[in-house]
């Protein structure tokens, strides 16, 4: 090559660029004559409402709900029509709380395993996770990005994807799954196989932590997330621990800040959360150790707490005496506690799962949801899993993969939606059950489930 032809190749690299991103964009959008979708006679929940609305018709075009009407909406040619009968037409379900790469492999799998096997496993999962009604899902540690684009040009179905990326740990933090075999560490050395896969990264000082920031809003993160304190299933990190300095907590917070974004921390303990909120952190994942103190320091801040009825059965699956099972029987009493504080202090609360290595657990991501009845009733429970958490979601800003508005049936929204047999407002544990409740699913406009014809 010349060096004329070189340069005249380098000055277009980023016009190649951006013809790249540009069909990128093209593969995942509808195409402009998208077929339109009918829906009548559905009483909708909203995903803010108490109660259902009176029989009423919507029409979706494209993937943006475009009319919502009580008297009956004329049938254009090429609508497809799907008769309601009175059924349930509400939000697809957001889970604020996921780990779309931590479902099917165990913990040595994830980090050791063969790289491409975990991404197909992850991939038949997220099939899985949008079949189970959830359209959308924050996550908040992993490898997600190459799942995430798969997802979104159209190669294998699943939600949408709000990544966090690698988790950002210090030496011995939550998760660092590093063995003691691969002490000390060099700095500036080889990275960990742990940081190699993506799953975490290493950051020892305000510095680190920027750079590491930097790599995951570069790969295209919408938030960050870091682990303020000690975590269950992290071999070498005690729940009574603060991992990070305030000092780093702010480099993290001033990076994401600079693209528009926000942290959210994996923290239980009093002093981790009162560190990261004093750093200016804008959600607390878990907190389950916090006392009325915190609690009130979090509704006074305005702080998001993205809480997780965590089942029985996760706590269950840690060996019986092992340091995770003695972690998980010390946080598992707070959950109930941290429940009621919420509520009592009236904390901005977000909803989650936060399974990990239990494709069975997984499988039970509606019956979590459904057991939040024990502190709300069915409809808060219904509307913190659609338009709350899509409140939670829209802190992204300009750094949230997709334009429009989730979580609601709304004229201009996104049409994510689910036609439920029954009304999950009287019965919640609808949504437990999904293959035989959820009628249709629908994602971007798109139907991936239909059982009623049309």
């Amino acid at each position: 090559m010349t060096s004329i032809s070189r340069r005249s190749f380098v000055v277009a690299l980023p016009l190649i660029a951006v013809g790249l991103a540009s069909a990128a964009r093209a593969q995942g959008d509808p195409p402009a004559n998208a077929s339109a979708t009918l829906f009548q006679n559905v009483r909708i929940f909203d995903g803010k409402s108490g109660s259902l609305s009176a029989p009423s018709s919507v029409l979706v075009k494209g993937n943006i709900i475009e009319r919502i009407s009580t008297a009956p909406i004329a049938v254009e040619p090429g609508v497809v029509v799907i008769a309601g009968n009175g059924r349930t037409l509400m939000p697809g379900l957001i889970d604020a709380h996921w780990h779309a790469m931590l479902i099917r492999p165990t913990p040595v799998q994830s980090v050791n395993g063969d790289v491409g096997y975990n991404n197909i496993a992850a991939g038949a999962e997220a099939t899985d996770t949008l079949m189970r009604g959830f359209t959308t899902i924050r996550d908040v540690g992993g490898p997600i990005f190459g799942l995430k684009s798969a997802i979104d040009s159209g190669i294998v179905p699943g939600p949408r994807i709000y990544p966090s990326g690698a988790i950002i740990t210090v030496t011995s933090g939550h998760g660092d799954f590093r063995q003691l075999s691969e002490l000390p560490r060099t700095i500036g050395g080889m990275l960990s196989r742990m940081e190699q896969v993506g799953g975490s990264m290493v950051a020892d000082s305000p510095d680190e932590v920027r750079v590491r920031v930097r790599e995951q809003l570069m790969q295209g993160a919408s938030q960050i997330k870091l682990t303020a304190g000690g975590g269950v299933s992290s071999p070498f990190s005690p729940i009574d621990v603060v991992t990070f300095t305030e000092a780093e907590l702010r480099a993290a917070v001033e990076a994401a800040e600079n693209w528009g974004t926000y942290v959210t921390v994996h923290a239980f303990t009093p002093a981790a959360i009162q560190q990261a909120i004093a750093a200016g952190v804008k959600c607390i994942e878990h907190g389950f150790l916090m006392d009325e103190a915190t609690a009130k320091l979090i509704a006074e801040k305005g702080v998001w707490l993205s809480l997780q009825p965590l089942p029985e059965d996760l706590r269950l699956g840690f060996p019986v005496g092992s340091v995770q099972r003695a972690k998980a029987d010390e946080v598992w009493p707070g959950i109930a506690r941290t429940y009621e504080m919420a509520k009592k202090y009236k904390i901005k609360t977000a909803w989650g799962t936060d399974v990990l290595f239990s494709q069975a657990l997984a499988q039970q991501q509606g019956a979590i949801l459904a057991s939040l009845v024990r502190w709300y009733s069915p409809a808060e429970a219904l509307a913190m899993a659609t338009g709350t958490n899509a409140e939670l979601l829209a802190l992204s800003g300009k750094r949230s993969p997709y334009a429009g508005k989730l979580g609601v049936v709304e004229q201009g929204a996104l049409a994510d939606l689910l036609l439920v047999d029954g009304n999950p407002l009287e019965n919640i544990n609808l949504i437990a059950d999904p293959a035989k409740n959820f009628k249709v699913i629908m994602k971007d406009g798109k139907v991936y489930k239909n059982t009623l014809g049309g």
